[in-house]
């Protein structure tokens, strides 16, 4: 008998929605539908873009050079911008033409592992991990292995764990430093330690430094490249300006690696979506390259912010949050907290408490679930500090 047809695709059926963005959506409709509801899903910081860019977007806007189809790979302009900026940042000096624009640093994420993965290879994942990993994995047909660590250990994973889930089938890393959803940052012997392993191995090192310049405490996010400068031909950087210069909804992100990888994905990206709208393109030019103390003064706040909500959880028992040292969340181990009556309801994952803080405190965490194993809850810390307050003392009543 002839297997009947399915209406969506397998592979694309099989597609999780992402977690995050689901529970920021509940969270929105809840808020509109008149309940007091305090968030801390949304990955996005909560300041307006700079207006020194959105001024360039204007400026674009009203030329009819943008108002066309430009090169697929990006503007030459920006192209040389995310050189000189990896240069600058990743201690990695490449070429324009090693560059390639993506709608957003998730495409650019996309585009690395369907330019680099074949059916069946298979790429260690350090978990905790962001939630569209695991998809975008599956879609190039792939085999995510996740390498998992706690908070005892600041959510960073060793060499020894990476090298027991190494097999003939491992093509590649997934390195995130500043990472979400922990905020863990590697110090610079980890970081080389696990370069040189992936060098060793000839493993491929996809690098997503999204969030490399949202460190605190002096804190440097050092680039694996810079860390090992002989990985260059078998690493490939994502990033976007969407953190940095609150540009998420600008939709600009990029790749940088070898030549014959970012050519590939400009042909890819030729038949998938064909060049990042012109205007946010000149706004990203205008990100990279005008005042950078737009960021120092986000930082400031997201620095108050993190000892804000890290001195308050540490009040709930159960919480155990290590400090982020970089991004802006926190992720809390409550494991404490599970297993045991919480308004008469036993509540046995992190999921499920999520749920109840949502009913009986009006407040909106990312439980664990969404990026590996249960036991955990992610906070943002990317909204104002009145705001912030409010929802941990919620909290703080809630588990009293």
């Amino acid at each position: 008998m002839t297997e009947p047809r399915t209406r969506v695709s397998r592979r694309i059926g099989a597609i999780a929605e992402s977690a995050t963005l689901k529970v920021d959506a509940k969270a929105k409709a809840l808020k509109a539908a008149g309940r007091p509801i305090i968030s801390y899903g949304a990955g996005e910081p909560d300041f307006p873009t700079p207006a020194h860019i959105v001024e360039a977007a204007v400026d674009a806007a009203r030329d009819p050079k943008n108002h066309r189809y430009t090169p697929a790979a990006g503007l030459p302009e920006l192209r040389q911008a995310i050189a000189d900026k990896t240069a600058r940042d990743s201690g990695w000096a490449v070429d324009a033409s090693q560059v390639i624009v993506t709608n957003g640093g998730k495409q650019a994420v996309y585009q690395a592992f369907q330019t680099l993965i074949d059916d069946g290879d298979e790429v260690i994942v350090p978990a905790p991990y962001w939630t569209t990993y695991p998809e975008a994995i599956a879609l190039a047909g792939g085999v995510m292995v996740d390498v998992f660590a706690g908070a005892e250990t600041g959510y960073r994973v060793t060499v020894d764990q990476l090298e027991a889930a190494r097999t003939p089938k491992t093509k590649a890393l997934l390195f995130v430093s500043p990472s979400n959803p922990t905020g863990s940052v590697y110090d610079e012997a980890q970081t080389r330690a696990i370069g040189e392993w992936a060098l060793e191995h000839g493993i491929w090192v996809i690098s997503d430094e999204i969030y490399q310049n949202l460190t605190y405490d002096g804190q440097r996010a050092l680039s694996i490249i810079e860390a090992v400068p002989a990985l260059a031909d078998q690493v490939v950087l994502v990033n976007g300006v969407a953190k940095t210069f609150a540009m998420t909804g600008w939709r600009v992100g990029w790749m940088v690696g070898p030549k014959d990888v970012i050519a590939a994905a400009s042909n890819l990206q030729s038949h998938l979506s064909s060049n990042v709208s012109n205007v946010s393109q000149r706004a990203a030019i205008a990100a990279l390259t005008g005042d950078q103390s737009v960021v120092d003064d986000m930082k400031v706040a997201f620095a108050r912010r993190r000892t804000l909500m890290l001195d308050e959880l540490a009040r709930i028992p159960g919480f155990v949050s290590p400090a982020p040292g970089g991004a802006f969340y926190v992720y809390a181990d409550v494991t404490g907290l599970l297993g045991r009556e919480w308004g008469g309801q036993l509540i046995s994952t992190s999921l499920e408490l999520a749920d109840y803080i949502l009913e009986h405190a009006d407040v909106a965490v990312v439980p664990g679930e969404a990026f590996g194993p249960s036991g955990y809850l992610r906070f943002s810390y990317a909204l104002g500090d009145a705001e912030l307050l409010e929802g941990i003392q919620r909290l703080q009543k809630l588990f009293a």
